[in-house]
């Protein structure tokens, strides 16, 4: 993968659902589908809404460590990142990713107190494809 931010983006962006992983009180894998992020800071940090009231959430307050995976199936490839979520419910990150229609899951709407903010940071990655995988490290990627 010769620029590994370019390449990881694009397929995060294009996607419309993206997987998200947490391990529950028995250390077990979970994984849950989501809509794409709404917002991401180069391949490091990504933004997800979610129902503060969701069994995700009470997972990421207890257990931090978290994966997202975006699968581009048109030429079977993805990629998996490794690292941390945070569960974030302050005003300003809610308004930050806050978008028209949102009110349809959280009637009472940016100030709903079951809508929060989930932040991915990612610390490393797994990438797929032409049948060959490539682990990498975050930084490495930036530094590039």
């Amino acid at each position: 993968m010769k620029d590994a931010e370019k390449t990881i983006g694009a397929i995060a962006d294009k996607q419309s659902i993206s997987f998200i992983g947490s391990i529950d009180a028995e250390g077990f894998p979970n994984i849950k589908a989501m809509l794409q992020p709404r917002k991401r800071e180069g391949i490091q940090t990504f933004y997800f809404t979610t129902n503060t009231s969701s069994r995700r959430v009470a997972q990421y307050l207890k257990d931090n460590h978290a994966c997202i995976y975006f699968c581009d199936k048109r030429f079977f490839r993805g990629v998996m990142l490794r690292g941390t979520m945070e569960v974030l419910t302050d005003n300003a990150s809610k308004e930050m990713i806050w978008q028209d229609g949102d009110t349809m899951y959280y009637p009472e709407g940016v100030t709903d107190p079951d809508y929060c903010v989930l932040r991915f940071t990612a610390i490393s990655g797994r990438y797929y494809s032409n049948f060959k995988s490539e682990d990498f490290i975050i930084s490495d990627c930036r530094n590039r």
